[in-house]
């Protein structure tokens, strides 16, 4: 930032000049109504003035040279210049508006560009508007917090230039609310696809989710990275063996397992390999290769190359787990201390997690080595074996230094540095890769808290993308880690004053887990945050549920809230999507209703019932909605006696 400051300064410029943390920059948007507060560096003890809209605020820096400086609240306005000065020299920022600002994070769907979702409408190429802003941070990680962005951000006036580039649900976002707010929107993009929620939790937001383990196996890796990984892979055969039930010494990894050995047609995606079984298999693979090596190779440390694995892996030397990660496009080294290798046979087996598209080791085979102490080689390109894993409920551990499957790394680098910076919003479109994972409840919770402390209020509006819908269609009731999830999402904004719900599932494609139309998720995290920010007359969420009752005559009693107008059944005279259910797993069953203004009957098929699901699997068919029109989101919920 430093090189962006002295480009626009109006002092003669010192290499020495103070220089601000965060996201301030040229084009930047300050949040209205809340104290600016600056911190930065300069030198040790030296006395540093910030002026900004004729207010100036003077601070002395401490010996290491920090300093932190605030500003009285400012209404909206602008453009502004700030000036920081000092006796090592000064700087300009310029064309500062003062208005609203808006972090948006998560996975891939907050991620995609507007080039890339639906381009044929005309929001897609709005002209250059002066008063919104954007800024997107750059996709880094860190094993611990940083004080500042590796990659310092730049804002961007919101043209045809920087828009596209952009993420569209975040833009269509902001672009909605500078209509409706009347004031300047600055938009922050800090997103990275594929991640899971702990990624984005800090330590204090992890431990107060239940993740210390976690936490506690980050900070060991920071001191002892060695230890972590052993400590991991010990993590992960205890999650294998508690879910497969197979013994100690008995268990897959293990150099004389007894599994249906395939040969390995070629290192590249099994997709491609022509085995029908593999065509569109997401699951577990294990892999063996075995080897013999003399007793100079087997003397002293090694390692060990094998190449990308898509997605995740967990991998062995001769039964000891030697490391793991989750970056599909990443190469996997890993270094063998001394004692892990024998002379004579030695076996490699590696699991390979493919939850997503593609799969399998991909190498290139070339690139597959071991290489020896005494300065020898072997290459690994050929000669593995394959077998179809046993599938296991939930999903498998990941080592919490992993970029986007950990625990902290991406609030530590796209997060933390944003320092002082205050917010109005936050909109969070995340979810794919926590499907499978108890506690989402619990962590979301968490990690809103965590980030209202830091950047807002507690009233700091919060506006939650319901998880779309996609995969298989469903044609009888059954468990679904997409229902559960959004199930979790519904429960937090209910519960949260100040949060609201963007319901997608009639936005979704079946067959593509990021759907284009991100237009539409922009206007309804707008309407989110006109209902929660600024207080507009509009349900934050549409048609909510807000309780189920038994009737005398058996049938159940739907009533919502949040609901323009009245419910309907698009499309036809029944509202469809609902199950009814006993307390005990695989007891429900599909059921119909009909809609009268807020509510819906289901009727009593005589069966005891004591919950009600609703768009309950990965892909539901549903057509209830009211006349925003914006359909009701997945759900579960008991049912009481009526009063």
């Amino acid at each position: 930032m430093l090189g962006a400051l002295l480009a626009t300064t109006a002092y003669a410029p010192a290499m020495a000049a103070p220089r601000l943390d965060g996201v301030l920059s040229d084009h930047a948007v300050l949040q209205r109504g809340q104290p600016i507060v600056l911190a930065g560096e300069a030198a040790p003890a030296e006395t540093v003035m910030v002026t900004l809209a004729g207010r100036s605020a003077t601070v002395k820096a401490d010996r290491a040279g920090r300093f932190e400086v605030r500003l009285p609240a400012l209404p909206a306005g602008g453009p502004y210049d700030l000036t920081i000065a000092a006796a090592s020299g000064a700087a300009v920022v310029r064309d500062i508006l003062v208005g609203d600002v808006f972090l948006c994070s998560g996975q891939s769907n907050m991620e995609l560009a507007v080039r890339d979702a639906q381009d044929l409408i005309p929001d897609a190429h709005a002209p250059a508007d002066e008063q919104l802003r954007l800024l997107t941070i750059a996709k880094v990680s860190a094993a611990a917090p940083l004080a500042r962005f590796a990659e310092q951000p730049r804002w961007e006036v919101a043209s045809p230039d920087s828009a596209p580039s952009f993420s569209a649900a975040c833009f269509y976002m902001a672009q909605a609310l500078r209509r409706t707010a009347g004031v300047p929107i600055g938009a922050i993009h800090s997103s990275w696809g594929g991640s899971r929620i702990s990624a984005w939790m800090s330590d204090a937001a992890l431990r107060r989710a239940g993740g210390a383990e976690q936490a506690d196996l980050l900070a060991l890796y920071a001191r002892d990275p060695a230890a972590a990984n052993r400590r991991a892979s010990s993590i992960w055969e205890d999650w294998w063996r508690t879910g497969s039930g197979d013994r100690l010494g008995q268990e897959p990894w293990q150099p004389d397992a007894q599994l249906a050995w395939q040969p390995v047609p070629a290192m590249t995606n099994f997709e491609t390999w022509g085995v029908p079984e593999l065509a569109n298999y997401n699951g577990m693979l294990w892999y063996q290769r075995e080897i013999e090596i003399t007793a100079e190779q087997a003397r002293g440390p090694a390692t060990l190359v094998l190449g990308a694995v898509d997605d995740a892996d967990r991998t062995w030397v001769n039964g000891k787990g030697v490391g793991g990660s989750s970056l599909a496009g990443q190469s996997r080294v890993y270094a063998l201390p001394e004692g892990t290798l024998k002379p004579g046979r030695n076996v490699i087996t590696v699991n390979d997690d493919d939850v997503y598209a593609n799969g399998g080791m991909t190498g290139p085979a070339e690139a597959m080595r071991l290489s020896f102490a005494d300065g020898t080689s072997m290459p690994l390109g050929t000669g593995w074996r394959y077998a179809v894993a046993k599938r296991l409920a939930g999903a498998a551990p990941r080592v919490p230094w992993d970029d986007i499957n950990g625990a902290g790394t991406l609030f530590n680098a796209m997060i933390a540095p944003l320092g002082t910076t205050r917010l109005a919003g936050i909109a969070w479109y995340q979810g794919e890769s926590d499907t499978g994972i108890p506690g989402y409840e619990q962590r979301l919770t968490a990690l809103i808290a965590d980030w209202r402390q830091r950047f807002g209020t507690p009233e700091t509006a919060f506006g939650i993308v319901q998880l779309s819908s996609y995969g298989a269609p469903s044609f009888a009731p059954s468990e679904s880690g997409w229902g559960y999830l959004r199930d979790a999402q519904r429960r937090v904004a209910a519960a949260d004053p100040h949060a609201g719900l963007a319901v997608t599932l009639d936005i979704g494609d079946a067959l593509d887990i990021h759907p284009g139309e991100k237009h539409e998720v922009g206007q309804r995290l707008a309407r989110v945050m006109r209902a929660a920010l600024y207080g507009e007359p509009v349900a934050p969420a549409g048609p909510a549920i807000a309780d189920a009752r038994r009737a005398p005559d058996g049938s159940i009693i739907l009533r919502f809230q949040g609901v323009t107008v009245a419910l309907h059944a698009r499309g036809s005279n029944q509202a469809i999507g609902f199950e009814l259910c006993d307390a005990a797993p695989g007891t429900c069953r599909y059921a119909s209703g009909t809609v009268a203004r807020s509510e819906v009957t289901l009727p009593s098929d005589g069966r005891p019932v004591t919950r009600i699901r609703y768009a309950w699997t990965e892909a539901p068919a549903t057509n209830l909605v009211d006349e925003a029109p914006l359909p009701v989101g997945t759900f579960e919920v008991p049912v009481s006696s009526e009063q």
